[in-house]
C-alpha cells in the first residue's frame, strides 16, 4: 500500500523517538519484552506497519520477521488496499530498540481523534498481558515527540482513517494528554 509520507520523513520520526523514552529506562526490563514473545499467548505478538513504513526496514534483516498480507482481508479502513506488514521480532528480548516500529515507540500512548482535533489517550486496547508500563508516569519529553509524530503521521489520508476509525470504535479512554 502506497503512502505519502516519504523514507526521509520516517526517518526523522524515528530520530526523534529515539531522543524520547516514556520512561527512563528500557522499559523492556519491566516484562522481560512481554510484547515481543510468542509463547503463552493465543494470538500471535507483532505488529503491522504503518502504510510507508516499511520503506525504512530491511526485509533480510534476520531481527525481523515479515509476514505480507492484504488489508482488505482485515479490519481496516476502506481507504487501506493492497499489501501490508505484520512483523514481530525473532529473538526476543534481544530485539534492536532502535529498529523498533512506531507503534512499539510510542506505546502506551495512542492517537485518538476527538472533536476532529488529535489527542493521546493512554491505550485502552485489550492486550493478552499486564504492560506495566501503564502503570508508570510517563515522561512529559516523550508525551510531546509522541504528539508530534503522530500530528505529522496523520497527514497521510489511511494513517488519519486508522487512527479515526479506532477511535470511533473507543466508547471512552482513560486519560488524555496534551
Amino acid at each position: 500500500m502506497k503512502s505519502n509520507i516519504k523514507k526521509r520523513t520516517y526517518k526523522a520520526i524515528y530520530r526523534l523517538l529515539d531522543r524520547v523514552n516514556p520512561v527512563p529506562y528500557d522499559c523492556g526490563t519491566l516484562c522481560n519484552c512481554l510484547c515481543c514473545i510468542d509463547e503463552g499467548f493465543d494470538e500471535e505478538m507483532g505488529i503491522y506497519l504503518l502504510p510507508g513504513e516499511e520503506k525504512i526496514h530491511n526485509k533480510k534483516d534476520p531481527w525481523l520477521s515479515w509476514t505480507q498480507e492484504l488489508a482488505e482481508d482485515y479490519d481496516f479502513p476502506d481507504s487501506w488496499f493492497g499489501k501490508i506488514y505484520f512483523v514481530k521480532c525473532t529473538n526476543p528480548p534481544n530485539c534492536p530498540r532502535e529498529k523498533r516500529p512506531i507503534q512499539c515507540r510510542t506505546f502506551p500512548l495512542a492517537p485518538h481523534i476527538k472533536d476532529g482535533e488529535l489527542i493521546l489517550i493512554e491505550t485502552i486496547d485489550e492486550l493478552p498481558y499486564e504492560c506495566p508500563l501503564i502503570h508508570e508516569e510517563l515522561d512529559p519529553k516523550f508525551i510531546k515527540a509522541t504528539y508530534t509524530v503522530w500530528k505529522h503521521l496523520i497527514r497521510d489520508e489511511r494513517i488519519y482513517d486508522l487512527v479515526k476509525m479506532d477511535s470511533d470504535e473507543r466508547e471512552e479512554y482513560i486519560h488524555i494528554y496534551p
